[in-house]
């Protein structure tokens, strides 16, 4: 007798299917009634059947077609508005589209006939259900439930504003009403702004004047997205309003201008440094989001090769010397240096960090925040902390002679020395505190590790497909053939879990360079960056270019990553 999967019950069918065994269903009803789940859904929590199994199955029991991913990517807001969020949330559906029958909506449990005939109710046209996976949904209602919400929001800031026509010299809009009216246009608009940028996991807001339009962007995972464009004529508020909150001069509007503002909102207490300066068409604005809360990185999850990991883990233990962290800003300099504390830091070591400003907050760890306005400088705290009886010291960057002066003094001490240093690769870091003014000898003498860094894009792991390089794409990317033969090239296809992006979160890509006696040898000689190069190479340093690479053979990130973020020497 042949096997009907529409008369059977949905363990047969995985069972026919070959999706589970006998043993781990038996397993699965049992345990149903305690999770107080559905039985695809206990399957699933148990890690025996994925969310892809379980939809095929209930298409060959129920025979509705299962949602098109690539439907996910435009769906109509109008449309999508049609059920309110609080039912959608509730019910776990999703108005995909309108036809001349009624409207499509996607369900995780089409068999429950109550939310169908609510929905009926509700929208007053016929529902055609069809499947898709729970996690699927969870991100396409937040998706667009959020662009919703955020359109609604600036159109009601938008159009409670008050457009007034000024000439070239008075374009500054009065802000009396805005700063004290939480109604205000301006208010709700820049409240959006910041709100929807914490919640996005932002970096870097970018507010900025463009011809026709104000130009808002986000920061995400290193790379800037468009969020919104509200009319030109709202920007002087704007930006007015931001000076207000960072007690910067409202009236001058020609030189830059730094400030900070601290947050607090019901995710989490932000602070966020302002950056304000003129550009042809108005002042932009930058602000970077530190957050305030618990630090939660560790060296492991970092994105260290295990051979590095045990280098860097054995030299942030010695109990003098210097380690500098080196890269451009935004290439997680900081939450290394941080992760590497969190890891030595025990109840008999005296750990002190002088920070510009302090990004992260750790337990247990006394942290110094300079302030230039009172005269509290890297110089001045520093030499208060050798007051302190530290074991070890964190200085947030050598930006000159002085403080790299001092570095040098502590680590000759006894002291062990965290720092960071503007610089391009490991080698070009040991010639630039030459060229800051420190004597080779010096820096031969107290150097431990030099390590480069920087942040490569993760592919997103829902849309990640096989990729095959272009002929250009392998040159520009300097692989070898055999490099080639050995990488899975993946690409992200971009879905609704990353926002049409094809990559989510970041791992860091490193370049270790140990000062050992020919290292040393070769900073006394004057530092020549091209044989300390050639030295490290020759004694197994893996470049930041090696390092990427690894990562793309593996399927972690892109080749165009790998073109984007290193130089092939």
């Amino acid at each position: 007798m042949s096997f009907n999967p529409q008369f059977a019950r949905l363990g047969e069918v995985l069972l026919h299917e070959n999706h589970v065994s006998e043993e781990k269903l038996k397993e699965a009803l049992i345990k149903q009634t305690n999770f107080g789940l559905k039985l695809g859904e206990t399957l699933i929590k148990l890690g025996y059947i994925s969310e892809k199994q379980l939809l095929n199955a209930l298409h060959m029991q129920l025979g509705y077609d299962i949602v098109k991913e690539n439907e996910l990517m435009d769906l109509d807001l109008k449309v999508v508005s049609l059920i309110p969020e609080p039912y959608a949330l509730e019910n776990r559906v999703i108005a995909l589209r309108e036809d001349a029958d009624g409207v499509v909506v996607a369900l995780a449990d089409p068999e429950n006939l109550t939310v169908l005939d609510s929905l009926k109710k509700l929208i007053g046209k016929n529902i055609k259900p069809e499947l898709i996976g729970d996690t699927m949904l969870h991100d396409t209602i937040e998706k667009y439930y959020k662009s919703i919400r955020t359109t609604s929001q600036v159109e009601d800031a938008v159009g409670g504003f008050d457009f007034v026509a000024v000439d070239e010299e008075e374009n500054e809009i009065s802000i009396s009403a805005a700063s004290s009216d939480a109604d205000a246009p301006v208010v709700k608009l820049l409240n959006l702004i910041i709100n929807e940028a914490i919640k996005a996991n932002t970096t870097d807001i970018h507010i900025e004047p463009l011809i026709k339009h104000t130009r808002v962007r986000y920061r995400i995972d290193g790379a800037l997205r468009e969020v919104m464009t509200p009319p030109i004529g709202m920007h002087p508020g704007l930006v007015s309003l931001v000076k207000v909150m960072s007690k910067l001069n409202i009236a001058e509007r020609r030189l830059p201008q730094d400030g900070h503002i601290s947050l607090k909102t019901s995710l989490k207490s932000v602070d966020v440094r302002v950056s304000i300066t003129p550009t042809v068409l108005g002042e932009k604005v930058v602000m970077r989001l530190l957050d305030k809360g618990d630090f939660g990185f560790k060296l492991s999850t970092l994105g260290f090769e295990q051979e590095d990991m045990v280098i860097f883990d054995r030299i942030i233990r010695r109990p003098y010397g210097i380690i500098i962290v080196s890269g451009p800003t935004g290439s997680g300099k900081s939450t290394s240096l941080h992760a590497a504390l969190k890891e030595i830091q025990d109840p008999e070591t005296n750990i002190i960090t002088v920070e510009d400003p302090v990004e992260y907050r750790l337990e247990g760890i006394t942290q110094i925040e300079t302030k230039e306005q009172i005269g509290l400088t890297f110089g001045s705290a520093l030499r208060s902390v050798l007051r302190q009886d530290p074991d070890i010291v964190l200085i947030g960057e050598i930006r000159d002679e002085e403080t790299a002066d001092i570095a040098i003094k502590f680590s000759l001490t006894g002291h062990l020395v965290f720092s960071t240093l503007h610089a391009n690769d490991a080698p070009s870091t040991v010639t630039r505190l030459i060229d800051i003014g420190i004597k080779p000898y010096l820096v031969g003498s107290s150097l431990s590790l030099v390590m480069a860094q920087r942040l490569v894009r993760k592919i997103c792991p829902y849309c990640i497909a096989d990729y095959k390089p272009t002929d250009q794409e392998i040159i520009d990317a300097g692989l070898s053939e055999q490099d080639v033969k050995e990488a899975q090239f993946k690409i992200g296809e971009g879905c609704v879990h990353c926002d049409n992006t094809g990559f989510s979160g970041r791992t860091g890509i490193f370049e270790l360079l140990t000062v050992d006696k020919e290292i040393r040898q070769l900073i006394y000689d004057g530092g020549n960056q091209d044989l300390i190069r050639a030295s490290a190479l020759n004694s197994g340093m893996r470049t930041l270019h090696d390092a990427a690479v690894s990562k793309m053979k593996r399927g972690i990130t892109t080749i165009r990553e790998v073109i984007k973020m290193t130089i092939v020497e």
